[in-house]
């Protein structure tokens, strides 16, 4: 389930905002991203189809949450990326970032959670 940066921005409005009509949607893309109604429609049809939101009688609602969308994001990319080796990902990611005394608290306290 990919979505452009766009769209990924278009769907943070509607998660932000939801339930929302499609009449505001399109105030609101006219004014964040220059959109015609047309374009603002055919974006949402297209985030309808992927199975992000619906579209009932002109309001749009969520079928996945904001959170739960993005975590599948990131299992995706670690899973392709990093043959879902976690590990391989924070090892990749901490070479060029070193991480801060209160993020590994937190990856520790998150890992001591995941065990249980």
């Amino acid at each position: 389930m990919n979505i452009g940066n766009i769209e990924s921005k278009f769907a943070d409005i509607i998660w932000s905002n939801e339930p929302i009509t499609t009449v505001e949607l399109v105030k609101i893309a006219e004014k964040e991203f220059n959109w015609k109604r047309t374009t603002t429609y055919t974006i949402i049809k297209r985030l309808c189809e992927k199975g992000l939101f619906k579209n009932s009688e002109g309001t749009v609602s969520s079928i996945i949450s904001k959170d739960e969308f993005y975590s599948r994001q990131s299992e995706d990319f670690i899973n392709e990326t990093f043959d879902g080796s976690l590990p391989a990902f924070l090892a990749a990611f901490s070479k060029r970032k070193k991480l801060k005394d209160e993020d590994v608290m937190k990856l520790q306290e998150l890992i001591s959670k995941m065990k249980e």
